[in-house]
């Protein structure tokens, strides 16, 4: 791969890169390095008097760019990847800035993007050693805020880590560790002596049949929910 074809992916202006691939062995000299007015955190990278590209002012730094450098095109070559790499990582932080987020769902995110496996793996290393991700964590949070806030049973819970790339072990050992079959129960009926309010003009069956449908969306196991409704309507017959 060219220097000009890594650029779709960086991505980064390299006007000045037009006659020049990893293969050759030109020297070049950086001419001009000059902060960029719209955005004071890059640079404007020049060699040989024409604009070659631009650049963060930390990936700039980390390679050591300066006037008067002689480069070359592996050299330059080295410099789009860190470029391209520090943006994959910037991506990702912008995106935990939001919510947590699992692992997949960093890695799904920055495949849309169109950023490349190898550069996503090396984002989500970094997040990794900096603690920024843990699935663990994230699951144990997400477990939590579901039961509490969302009032879902295990099997809605389960599904959704699922998707979200948490191991089927990890998901079973903290649901484990959470939910009681008894206070899972006490939960669902709850929720069923709210919701039976909004069909109590309906016939028997239907009662059944959408009070059952409502909570096994919720999440509740069907041996929980057959409990659950049987009681609550014998005791609207009443």
């Amino acid at each position: 791969m060219n220097i000009r074809d890594r650029c779709k992916f960086a991505p980064i202006s390299l006007c000045y890169a037009k006659n020049i691939t990893v293969n050759e062995v030109k020297i070049l000299k950086i001419t001009k390095i000059e902060r960029q007015k719209r955005n004071p955190k890059r640079v404007s990278v020049y060699i040989d008097g024409h604009f070659a590209f631009g650049i963060n002012m930390e990936v700039a730094y980390i390679c050591d760019l300066k006037e008067g450098r002689e480069i070359d095109s592996d050299f330059i070559e080295s410099v789009v990847k860190k470029e391209e790499q520090f943006r994959a990582n910037n991506y990702a932080l912008n995106l935990l800035s939001f919510r947590a987020r699992s692992e997949k769902e960093i890695y799904d995110r920055m495949m849309q993007k169109g950023y490349e496996p190898s550069v996503i793996a090396n984002t989500i290393q970094y997040l990794k050693e900096q603690r920024y991700i843990n699935d663990k964590d994230f699951a144990e949070v997400f477990i939590r805020d579901k039961v509490e806030l969302n009032r879902y049973g295990r099997n809605r819970i389960k599904s959704e880590l699922l998707k979200k790339g948490i191991s089927k072990e990890l998901i079973d050992e903290l649901l484990e560790t959470t939910f009681q079959t008894d206070t899972e129960y006490e939960t669902a009926k709850e929720l069923a002596e709210n919701k039976i309010k909004s069909y109590l003009k309906d016939k028997k069956d239907t009662q059944y049949r959408k009070l059952s449908s409502y909570l096994l969306r919720k999440g509740y196991s069907y041996d929980i929910v057959s409990r659950v409704v049987k009681e609550i309507i014998n005791i609207q017959e009443e």
